[in-house]
């Protein structure tokens, strides 16, 4: 069985601050991962899909996701779906076997009503700043209240994850010189090019430039 709480110091240092959130990616990841009957990820057996979107609140569930899965965005096997939700979708890539597994939205409206909140990240304050005695509560509180208390888990349905291979096509970039993976090039005349090169070509008309780096 794969316990969060053995993660809890590595995830610390990872994402670099004490929060409730992060631990509960923590766990919701190791909820999947038992009920899946799977360790820890170190190639690409598994696939995580976080429901995050951008720029929101408790953002810090994915990297307790990270931390717990072994999925990474280096590895390529987590990705963000972007629909603003605090979910887990863990696929068995090697059986297509998944589980998806979603914070309660009353435990966390509730935990958004609570000083940690409130007080504290509402106000703007620093993560290192707020007090261990105001969020050591909540995180104890998410890894020691009942499972589903805190969790609702789908049951263990089939799915097709894609499969895709690593992409080593890769060329120079005429105006900048610095390597581009192919299949993000782009053309202009006779010139390959990184997008932002391309962006900026296209913003002067593209006819000014007459070769050679920028």
């Amino acid at each position: 069985m794969v316990d969060p709480r053995a993660f809890l110091d590595y995830g610390w240092t990872f994402h670099g601050h004490k929060c409730p959130a992060m631990a509960m990616g923590l766990r919701a990841g190791a909820i999947a991962m038992n009920r899946l009957g799977v360790a820890r990820s170190e190639g690409n057996a598994l696939l995580a899909m976080v429901e995050l979107g951008d720029d929101h609140a408790s953002h810090c569930f994915g990297d307790g996701v990270q931390v717990v899965t072994g999925c990474t965005y280096g590895k390529g096997n987590i990705k963000q779906l972007g629909y603003g939700k605090f979910a887990l979708t863990l696929v068995d890539t090697t059986t297509s076997r998944a589980v998806r597994v979603v914070p309660r939205a009353d435990m966390q409206v509730r935990m958004r009503h609570e000083p940690f909140c409130v007080q504290y990240r509402l106000q703007g304050t620093p993560f290192a700043e707020i007090p261990d005695d105001v969020v050591d509560p909540l995180i104890e509180e998410v890894f020691s209240d009942p499972e589903e208390a805190l969790f609702d888990v789908r049951d263990v349905f089939d799915y097709d994850a894609p499969v895709t291979a690593e992409d080593f096509g890769s060329f120079v970039c005429s105006r900048c010189n610095e390597l581009v993976v192919e299949k993000y090039g782009r053309v202009i005349g006779d010139a390959r090019l990184c997008i932002p090169c391309q962006e900026e070509l296209l913003a002067v008309g593209g006819a000014a430039w007459t070769g050679g780096p920028k």
